[in-house]
């Protein structure tokens, strides 16, 4: 780690001091300002991966509201591949912008020959709410995953792939299920505390979205890969090295030389889509091994 400031754990940790120094009594109103200051949406970006060629499928999920009856809707793109009996990654993105700005991303995944299911959680882009959450974040990427399993029967051709903050959703959903080939953590972080205490430790002690990515790794059910820029300012590579260290075998890690927090460019790009057709090969013998196992007994 190094002592430049993490750009994430600065204000929130800033914002949550300034909020206690101030006098502000209530854990509610210190929780609304966390998660204002955590979770950097944008609601509408023209971008979609049409504009780059691509052709997509709007989708709108329907997730339960968690504080009171009804539902709301979480938008998605379904990114089809070009040829039959490809993978499906489900695609969850981290705590700034919306889709839009996730499209040169997705369109990497549709390079790489898989269908893709991008969503927006609630509070970002087009999808409904105001303010998102964990428990909600949470809530949004297993109505994803309903709909990635409906539209690809074989567990053995689902993946989960998270970036950044998505990186701790994709691998709490993962250890919820076997029902996956494996999961995707890139540029991940261990807690969110972690990153805050990287700014001000005390202030870690106050951040209520704690997004446990260390131990969900700990849980995990089926082949992880992890993937980190060395020269990542945002969060520092030694949490992937971390999570990796955390997570049960069958795991890969790939560190990047020199890459940051969202560029892989150059050679690391060439490492990155070696590793991910290379994670497909490690995922599908340990399902293989899996089912044989399963017959046997």
């Amino acid at each position: 780690m190094t002592a430049r400031v993490r750009r994430i754990g600065r204000t929130v940790a800033l914002a949550l001091l300034a909020t206690v120094i101030a006098g502000s009594a209530g854990c509610v109103y210190l929780e609304v300002k966390e998660r204002e200051l955590v979770f950097r949406a944008v609601r509408e970006d023209a971008r979609t991966p049409a504009g780059v060629g691509i052709a997509y499928e709007d989708v709108w999920l329907r997730v339960p509201r968690l504080d009171e009856p009804g539902d709301e809707r979480v938008h998605a793109w379904w990114v089809p591949a070009q040829g039959a009996d490809t993978p499906t990654v489900l695609y969850l993105h981290g705590v700034r912008w919306s889709l839009g700005n996730n499209v040169f991303r997705i369109a990497r995944w549709h390079e790489l020959g898989f269908n893709v299911l991008a969503i927006d959680y609630r509070g970002f882009g087009a999808s409904d709410g105001d303010l998102p959450s964990e428990a909600k974040v949470y809530a949004d990427a297993r109505a994803a995953w309903a709909e990635v399993m409906r539209r690809e029967p074989r567990a053995d051709q689902r993946f989960i792939y998270g970036h950044s903050l998505g990186a701790a959703v994709a691998l709490d959903l993962a250890a919820s299920t076997d029902a996956a080939a494996g999961v995707i953590a890139d540029s991940g972080f261990t807690t969110l505390a972690d990153v805050v205490a990287e700014s001000f430790m005390p202030a870690s002690l106050l951040v209520t979205q704690r997004f446990d990515a260390l131990a969900r790794a700990r849980d995990l059910k089926m082949p992880a890969l992890f993937v980190h820029g060395t020269a990542d300012r945002i969060v520092p590579s030694a949490m992937s090295q971390r999570l990796y260290a955390a997570a049960p075998e069958p795991k890969r890690l790939l560190m990047i030389e020199g890459a940051s927090h969202s560029n892989y460019g150059g050679v690391g790009l060439d490492d990155y889509r070696r590793a991910i057709h290379e994670f497909i090969d490690v995922a599908h013998e340990a399902m293989r091994a899996r089912s044989a196992l399963l017959t046997r007994g």
